[in-house]
């Protein structure tokens, strides 16, 4: 469909334990505008991590037709999809997943070790991205070196810096304290605003869902 970047129908992703079906999502139907920024709430086990990863392409579907980019992902082989991945999606983690003997230029450049980019092509886009989230001046400093939330922000320019279709944001406000947390919800509501990011966002906390432009509910596995 012209103008949305993620389409999803019917739906279903269920996960198999011995004998039993474990049934996680049921009949999801959604559709995301280009340059949205959906925020995903639920109570925990409501299905949401599943859906998120699903839209990454890091899980697939049991049934049900989904479309991220322009891409029909489930069916898509496992190197397909891993190429697909880098060109298209920027993936923020709740506690970051920074490694902690890199620097924070360092961080940020690993997704670009994958692509033709020379050696200044990469710090160019390093530089910018670091710039876009405000530690152009931290670039040299280890994780340990930062707070909690210049690590998410690192963690952010990682998801930046490949200039992906897509970001997708699973709880990146839940290690962070109440300060911190509304920096990146600014942060990421400019890139959305500024840079026209599709950002689609998993959260339990209403305030950080207040910076979204839509709120969808997961319950039981079903959107509300």
């Amino acid at each position: 469909m012209a103008g949305y970047i993620v389409n999803i129908t019917n739906l279903y992703k269920e996960y198999i334990r011995d004998d039993m079906r474990i049934p996680v999502l049921y009949d999801i139907n959604l559709d995301v505008p280009t340059g949205e920024f959906l925020a995903l709430m639920g109570p925990s086990g409501s299905g949401k991590t599943t859906l998120l990863n699903l839209i990454a392409g890091i899980d697939r579907p049991t049934k049900g037709d989904l479309s991220v980019a322009g891409e029909s992902v489930a069916n898509l082989t496992e190197g397909q999809l891993a190429q697909w991945r880098a060109n298209h999606i920027g993936f923020i983690f709740q506690f970051y997943n920074l490694i902690p003997v890199l620097t924070a230029f360092d961080n940020v450049e690993l997704p670009l070790l994958l692509t033709s980019l020379s050696k200044r092509e990469r710090r160019e886009h390093v530089e910018t991205a670091l710039s876009i989230v405000g530690l152009a001046d931290r670039m040299n400093h280890y994780p340990r070196q930062l707070s909690g939330g210049q690590e998410q922000r690192v963690a952010i320019a990682r998801a930046l810096v490949t200039d992906p279709s897509i970001l997708l944001a699973d709880e990146p406000t839940g290690d962070l304290d109440r300060q911190s947390a509304e920096a990146i919800m600014t942060l990421l509501g400019r890139l959305n605003s500024e840079f026209n990011k599709t950002i689609i966002m998993v959260t339990h906390d209403p305030r950080a869902a207040e910076s979204a432009k839509v709120v969808r509910h997961l319950d039981k596995g079903e959107l509300t």
